[in-house]
């Protein structure tokens, strides 16, 4: 089922967003942060229009098989109408996030995986959300996920590095004369995704994911659940969703030590008093309710 949709989503976590402001904002929740200069060496636009030619491809080859989900599918509205809650948030973190054309679609296919491409470009795989039956703020630790890697652009940088470590010096007139050497580095953008990020970007990503989701009035104890769900579900065969993702008891720690941060956050998002929210409770057996 769907043979060409792994070269589609080799661009699996998204790859670059504009800037955001240099200096950290010391409000509550996570501070915002510098990122990494590198990620200039690539120009933007070019990723972003390579990869909104891919997810085009991608929409078309699952329509051609009948696994797009139309406009009316429940499930596809339920992700949708998450994912624009934790968008409502994305400019705090990066101020380009206003200009995106952002898009959500659901792909009816066994999947455990979601991703985010430049230009605001989300898809989710029904077998993420039924697999683990996700609730609303399972949906929203995905979503807050992935946007995060774009919105620091941990993608853009990565392609950065490669292309320093194979272009070398010519790395600057090869990109920015667009010819052919420029086409293969988007080309290596593209791959990148079939790499692991390294542990930093992906204990960023979750930690900025938690304070988007907080903020959208999600509760970011959901990603304790999340992951000890995917725990379980990695018993039998590991998620592809996971192929770019430690995971295990350290992550769940990780986790953890940021709530203190977010749950303020969350709290005021929903008229509550930290102290008088109730544990999260997920709904599946075996998952412990988080407090």
């Amino acid at each position: 089922m769907m043979k060409k949709l792994p070269r589609l989503s080799a661009l699996l976590f998204c790859l670059v967003l504009p800037a955001v402001p240099a200096l950290a904002q010391q409000d509550e929740g996570v501070a915002v942060e510098r990122m990494s200069r590198l990620r200039g060496l690539i120009p933007e636009k070019q990723l972003e229009e390579q990869a909104t030619m891919q997810y085009q491809e991608l929409k078309q080859q699952a329509a051609q098989k009948g696994v797009l989900a139309p406009d009316t599918d429940p499930q596809l509205q339920r992700v949708r109408a998450i994912s624009r809650r934790i968008i409502s948030q994305a400019t705090r973190w990066n101020q380009g996030a206003a200009d995106w054309q952002w898009e959500v679609n659901l792909i009816k296919a066994d999947n455990v995986n979601a991703f985010c491409m430049p230009g605001g470009k989300i898809a989710f795989f029904s077998g993420l959300v039924d697999q683990l039956k996700l609730t609303d703020d399972e949906i929203a630790i995905v979503a807050g996920h992935e946007i995060a890697h774009a919105l620091r652009e941990h993608g853009r940088e990565r392609v950065a590095k490669g292309s320093l470590l194979q272009l070398g010096a010519n790395l600057g007139s090869a990109i920015f004369g667009l010819g052919q050497l420029g086409q293969t580095v988007v080309g290596q953008g593209a791959q990148l995704a079939l790499l692991r990020f390294s542990r930093e970007d992906e204990t960023e990503a979750d930690t900025v994911g938690l304070d988007l989701v907080a903020r959208a009035g999600y509760d970011p104890r959901a990603g304790v659940a999340l992951w000890r769900k995917m725990a379980m579900l990695e018993k039998s065969a590991p998620p592809q969703w996971l192929s770019s993702h430690p995971s295990g008891n350290n992550r769940i720690s990780q986790i953890q030590k940021t709530l203190p941060q977010v749950m303020p956050v969350y709290a005021r998002a929903v008229n509550a008093q930290p102290g008088a929210l109730p544990p999260y409770r997920s709904n599946v057996k075996g998952v412990p309710p988080v407090q």
